[in-house]
């Protein structure tokens, strides 16, 4: 879709509407994304336009971005960072009617997938997250800002869900009832990383937050793992964040919006692929405590992300979008049976683990 962005934004960067090709790209759901195609010059951008109402604080983006690029930079100048391109003025980011847009390279030859379709897609994916990481070991994560604070806290969540849930309306809480058992009976999962939350070896790194697939660039002729993208959410965390989110979204076929629970199953290759990738990067950083918790890690974050839907259900849809009423319930479910899932593979899929920690 070709369309025209406010010719203040094109100037910032020092474009007019006349030199460029502008189009609409990208699935995301918070970020409204362009490629701009200048006629004059071979290279392309990608336009991004941060959502505020998300990112309270774009400037926080801004200096993590920055501080991290600079010590790469310095560090390892051959890694492909996306680095933001500067505004006319040297800014990172644009500052345009109350609203924020940020520029970036276009990295040629690459493709962001949606669905994963082969295993080896989730190494190369899962071996970029990794290599990320492991290039900032060294980095003190203390020094960067939260980008969206409490955002991969389960506390936090639990929280939210016990007060959505004492002021629901009884409707609501009967149509969930199975699921409110099922959440008040998995807190255990909170309870158990609490109790290794202040382990010394249990360290807070430079993690990304959101590894879907998406937020990764493969080759478009071999599905090598070129790149991390979409680096809004990288800020300090525990490890299970990178890692936990890729179990939640690569090892089902079917995402949370599926309805078909008998669906809803591990695929062992997928995970051994993604464990494979991820452990030729970190196996050498991780702590023991780390490497105790690494199926565990898939376990916080399913379970994290049921109690979100859940939540929002009983708080009357105000965050997800939904396109019928009772699909943050429907993915409640369906985040439920994929940790059910695990549970039932648990032995398998920890064997896989300690095969590649060898």
């Amino acid at each position: 879709m070709e369309l025209n962005l406010d010719s203040e934004v094109l100037k910032a960067y020092g474009y007019a509407k006349e030199n460029i090709k502008i189009t609409q790209i990208g699935t995301g759901l918070i970020n409204r994304t362009y490629l701009l195609s200048p006629l004059s010059e071979k290279k392309k951008y990608i336009l991004q336009n941060i959502n505020t109402s998300v990112f309270k604080s774009p400037q926080a983006i801004a200096n993590n971005l920055r501080s991290i690029a600079d010590y790469l930079t310095f560090t390892y100048p051959e890694y492909l960072f996306i680095k933001p391109v500067s505004t006319t003025n040297s800014e990172e980011m644009a500052h345009i009617h109350h609203e924020y847009w940020r520029m970036l390279p276009f990295v040629p030859n690459t493709v962001s997938l949606d669905v994963l379709a082969d295993p080896k897609q989730a190494y190369e994916a899962a071996k970029q997250f990794g290599k990320l990481s492991r290039l900032l070991n060294d980095f003190d994560a203390k020094t960067l800002q939260p980008t969206i604070p409490g955002f991969h806290d389960l506390g936090l969540r639990y929280e939210q869900f016990a007060l959505a849930l004492s002021q629901a309306e009884e409707t609501l809480k009967d149509e969930a009832k199975a699921q409110i058992e099922d959440a008040l009976a998995h807190k255990y999962i909170l309870d158990y990383y609490t109790s290794y939350s202040h382990r010394t070896d249990f360290p807070d790194r430079v993690m990304h937050h959101d590894t879907k697939i998406s937020n990764v660039l493969l080759d478009t002729e071999t599905y090598g793992g070129i790149c991390v993208i979409d680096l809004d959410t990288i800020m300090p965390g525990k490890f299970i964040s990178d890692l936990g989110d890729m179990m939640r979204t690569y090892l089902c076929a079917f995402s949370e919006n599926e309805t078909d629970l008998d669906k809803i199953k591990i695929r062992l290759p997928y995970f051994e692929a993604m464990i494979k990738g991820y452990l030729s990067e970190m196996k050498s950083i991780l702590t023991e405590t780390e490497k105790e918790l690494i199926l565990f890690s898939g376990k916080y974050i399913i379970y994290m992300q049921a109690l979100r839907f859940l939540t929002d259900f009983l708080s009357g849809n105000k965050y997800y979008p939904i396109s019928y009423p009772t699909q943050n319930l429907d993915r409640t479910r369906n985040q439920f049976k994929l940790l059910h899932e695990i549970a039932a593979n648990e032995k398998e899929l920890q064997d896989i683990i300690e095969e590649n920690l060898v």
